[in-house]
């Protein structure tokens, strides 16, 4: 599959995944995708003593072939509740560690 393929909500999220870089980006989730309609924050990581600081390359392309993670976070996103709570550890422009909290009633 390739970025080109995606819904526009998934487009925006790995293209905010690639500006990122490294950090953590959290949104919530509606109808089995990212809800830009709703505040999505990010949280930037720097190294002081890295280079590599600065958005990934391939967040100026228009398309390319999407690696295994992100195929793997779409799986995990699509199967949320709506209104689920998605926290995404951001390596290397790649979801690293996916944390979903969901409410559920007693």
């Amino acid at each position: 599959m390739t970025k080109q393929m995606l819904s526009e909500p998934w487009k925006r999220l790995v293209g905010t995944m690639q500006a990122l870089n490294f950090g953590r980006t959290v949104f919530l989730v509606r109808a089995g995708e990212p809800d830009f309609t709703q505040k999505v924050r990010t949280v930037r990581t720097r190294k002081p003593s890295a280079g590599e600081n600065g958005p990934r390359p391939e967040a100026t392309s228009s398309d390319f072939e999407l690696r295994k993670e992100v195929m793997f976070l779409r799986d995990q996103v699509a199967t949320a509740t709506d209104g689920a709570c998605v926290t995404i550890e951001v390596k290397y422009g790649l979801p690293f560690l996916i944390e979903i909290e969901e409410e559920h009633q007693a």
